[in-house]
């Protein structure tokens, strides 16, 4: 059986192109003007924050949350979760932080709570927390002790736009969350990313680190002065408060964000009933099946062989390979990140056994591509292969 299911579907489409030709007929700047701060509003609207930041990737969005959070605050610990893209991880090492590593719960993929909650301690600076592929990691028990110890929760939101905690979207919790807009995601800028808060300091400082650290880029009156005033040996124009990179988007991907975001809501919808499709179908002695469901809004079908099997394991690879449906083995970020070399130069070689669930997606788990042009005849054949795999 041929299927022929990428992981993603053109995501731009003829409307975006459309959208993008009428606004460069008219010759505009292209660097990040009048659109980038339109759809910062939008998105700011559409999420439920006073404050967006819109930078060139959800990468760069990572980085810039956690340098602001070494410039707010001191050295010390950051909670993650060992299941999550690269740039996570990158930005806490790269600022200095130290990275404290726990498991996942299987039912979201998430960071446990129980888990993080152990390891909360005096040196702990903030909870960085993914919400991997559409599912939500919050638990009223966890935000209730982070409010009570006064330690930041970012939310990690890059795969998960449009997906809720008690009716509220994820990204509205914490002190600042972080979205990307790449192709493979809900909604794409071709590359691009955001970064939310209802902290006027830290969106101030934000806008600071998205654009060399330039004091001009701030729009808090006294912020800006307070710089001015500490220096009048330097041109206001060029203040330099942070040590900081270009991340700066352009008007191309704002423009794309505006015209995706007016249909990311329907599309997320046909995302969630794909979804409740294939895990209906799905062969529930074979797969696991008992997600978490409430709240979520996944851009992908997660597949997750039921007990360690390596020969299944093998013969399920070859099977979609041969149907030509496109999968990645480990989920976000390629499985568990402390098997990755970079963190084996940092952290030397990590006793796995202390992160089962995780390994156990390592080796076991997988994503599949969920996007609202998928037709259900194609989920209805793609879990048709999949439980034929013996």
């Amino acid at each position: 059986m041929k299927i022929g299911l990428p992981l993603m579907e053109n995501n731009i489409t003829p409307e975006d192109i459309g959208v993008l030709i009428d606004f460069l007929e008219k010759m505009p700047k292209l660097t990040q003007n009048d659109h980038v701060r339109a759809f910062e509003k939008e998105w700011s609207e559409w999420l439920g924050v006073k404050h967006s930041v819109f930078v060139n990737s959800g990468a760069s969005a990572n980085f810039i949350t956690i340098s602001a959070l070494k410039h707010h605050g001191g050295p010390g610990e950051i909670i993650v979760p060992p299941l999550t893209w690269i740039s996570d991880i990158a930005a806490v090492v790269l600022n200095g932080f130290r990275p404290v590593f726990v498991d996942i719960d299987p039912q979201n993929l998430c960071m446990s709570t129980a888990q993080v909650l152990r390891n909360l301690n005096v040196s702990t600076r903030a909870v960085f927390l993914t919400h991997v592929q559409g599912f939500s990691g919050l638990t009223e028990e966890l935000l209730v002790e982070l409010q009570k110890r006064n330690i930041p929760l970012i939310e990690d939101v890059c795969e998960s736009h449009g997906a809720t905690f008690q009716g509220q979207k994820l990204g509205s919790f914490g002190w600042v969350s972080n979205f990307s807009f790449y192709y493979g995601h809900h909604m794409s800028t071709i590359e691009g990313g955001m970064a939310c808060t209802n902290d006027e300091t830290l969106y101030n400082t934000l806008l600071m680190m998205r654009s060399h650290g330039m004091v001009r880029e701030a729009v808090a009156p006294q912020q800006k002065s307070n710089f001015i005033n500490a220096h009048p040996d330097l041109n206001p124009d060029f203040i330099f408060a942070y040590p900081a990179f270009n991340m700066r988007g352009t008007e191309i991907g704002g423009v794309l964000g505006r015209s995706q975001l007016k249909r990311l809501d329907a599309n997320n919808a046909k995302r969630r009933a794909n979804l409740e499709l294939f895990l209906e179908l799905l062969d529930p002695a074979k797969y696991r099946t008992d997600f978490a469901l409430q709240g979520s809004c996944n851009y992908a079908f997660p597949l997750v062989i039921r007990r360690p099997d390596l020969g299944l394991r093998d013969r399920l690879e070859r099977t979609l390979r041969e149907a030509k449906v496109e999968f990645r083995r480990g989920s976000s970020g390629g499985g568990n990140q402390l098997r990755q070399p970079y963190l084996q130069k940092i952290l030397g070689v990590v006793d796995y056994r202390r992160f089962p669930e995780v390994e156990h997606i390592h080796h076991f788990g997988y994503y599949i591509g969920n996007y609202p042009s998928l037709e259900e005849n194609r989920i209805r054949d793609l879990c048709h292969l999949l439980n034929s795999v013996e």
